[in-house]
């Protein structure tokens, strides 16, 4: 759909007319494809009783609580809330709705216009689309991630962008004005790009606010990320239900100071670079990862155990004191089968439906009680954890040598990009994340070998290998 922005120096008068207070600090245009940021307009010694830089009004929040609350009295976002069912109850689905109905609003006129305004209408004016983001990327700069944690995390991203995309459509096809604005509009119509855009405005802006959850606050949200002590303060929620940001203890401010905050000191370089386009420039490890991981398909029991996985199919690996640790209970799922005592039973529940359930030498596997609490008690535990270790290694093997291949094979690309925000983060985000996964594989290298000094494991592999060699009572040769 066709949208117009507004200046950024429009935006002090937006957040006047909102009742947005301010304390010292305003917003401008970073200069280093950080888009938008907060500044002190004046010096604030860290002694000062000035604590909250920002307050805004609780009714701007934008949460699934207020978006419903906006479509009491508009009966386009109410028609779209309700065609797309269950989606709309959950934050993310609620406010990207929201969003995709105030560029609507925006982009029709006259008698026929879309919606409601609200503050809202004008504030996405001065969000344009988070084009750093990959999920914006050209296929020839996805490439360039090929390789790397954030290749697969992609991949499925926009899968999922495409089938929410999908649902909308079916679910609003027949409601006239989203016919007429959105999907018989021809080249003004609705794109998949703009579910794009929406997506990228919530995922790089949203908040875990305090007593609220997921939201969107304005003006606050242009403030950037920098971790650690460099975070110069924090946001919260006042006794009245405002969203405030204060400045951190022992901060000062001078004219021209940008005011920061964290996206979360812990989240990994995959994470930073999905979410919100950039890699810190401090950050030196890629802290953790995710692989995924599949069930060979030689495995009788892949089918069941595909259905009945409560987890992600994968591993995310982490660093922890010093190491690399794992977590993930797809993997114990993987390395063990019937013989060991893993059953599946199809039973009737007091619907008469036919559910599958799980079950570990008779004991079902719950939620609550994972299959890795039951192996654990179990006197072949350091067998189970060799086959775990193992996989996980060959894992990790096998995501290696996918670098090194993705890293002979994007010199060209990497000529045509070298200059722009794609390579130099995805680049880094290589290197982090070969450095993580060469340690784990030493690590995972160290703990085989340890396994394989159990009594318990030597007494398995001797009892296995006298298995192999009793020949077969009708092999004659």
């Amino acid at each position: 759909m066709r949208r117009e922005y507004l200046p950024t120096i429009d935006l002090e008068k937006w957040a006047n007319l909102n009742d947005i207070q301010r304390n010292g600090i305003y917003v401008d245009t970073a200069d280093d494809h950080k888009g938008k940021r907060i500044v002190a307009s004046s010096k604030v010694e860290s002694s000062q009783n000035h604590d909250v830089l920002v307050t805004v009004p609780s009714h701007l929040i934008l949460s699934l609580e207020t978006v419903w609350i906006y479509a009491k009295s508009d009966r386009h976002l109410l028609e779209v809330l309700e065609a797309v069912g269950d989606y709309s109850r959950t934050a993310r689905g609620a406010i990207l709705i929201f969003l995709l109905l105030q560029i609507t609003h925006n982009a029709s006129a006259g008698s026929d216009r879309v919606s409601v305004s609200s503050p809202w209408t004008q504030y996405v004016r001065f969000v344009p689309p988070e084009e750093n983001l990959p999920s914006f990327w050209s296929e020839d700069k996805r490439a360039l991630a090929a390789g790397t944690s954030l290749e697969a995390a992609l991949d499925s991203k926009l899968r999922s962008l495409d089938r929410e995309f999908t649902h909308l459509r079916d679910s609003t096809s027949m409601i006239g004005w989203c016919q007429r604005h959105w999907w018989n509009a021809g080249a003004d119509g609705l794109t998949f790009d703009d579910w794009k855009a929406v997506d990228s405005m919530y995922r790089s802006r949203a908040l875990d606010l305090p007593g609220t959850g997921h939201a969107m606050v304005p003006y606050i949200d242009m403030a950037n990320h920098a971790s650690g002590d460099d975070t110069v303060a924090l946001y919260e929620t006042d006794a009245d239900g405002n969203a405030v940001l204060i400045r951190r203890e022992g901060k000062t401010l001078n004219f021209g100071n940008e005011v920061t905050i964290t996206y979360g000191d812990d989240k990994g370089a995959c994470e930073m670079l999905f979410s919100y386009g950039f890699i810190e420039d401090s950050m030196t490890s890629a802290r953790e990862l995710f692989l995924d991981l599949k069930i060979p398909d030689d495995d009788p029991l892949k089918l069941a155990k595909t259905s009945i996985a409560r987890s992600p199919p994968g591993f995310k690996l982490y660093e922890s004191g010093g190491s690399i640790d794992w977590d993930g209970g797809f993997v114990w799922l993987v390395c063990v089968n019937e013989e060991d005592g893993l059953d599946f039973r199809l039973l009737q529940t007091i619907d008469g439906e036919r559910e599958l359930k799980v079950f570990w030498k008779d004991q079902e596997i719950l939620p609550n009680l994972g299959l890795r609490d039951l192996l654990q008690e179990e006197q072949l535990w350091d067998v189970f954890q060799l086959r775990a270790v193992a996989t996980l290694q060959s894992r990790v093997e096998q995501q290696l040598l996918a670098l090194e291949r993705a890293k002979a094979g994007n010199h060209s690309m990497e000529d045509l990009h070298k200059a722009s925000c794609p390579h130099l983060n995805t680049i880094k985000l290589r290197d982090l994340e070969e450095k993580l996964m060469v340690q784990a594989y030493e690590d995972f290298e160290q703990q085989k070998n340890t396994l394989l000094t159990s009594q318990v494991v030597q007494d398995y592999l001797t009892s296995a290998n006298k298995e192999q060699e009793v020949p077969d009572e009708d092999d004659f040769t």
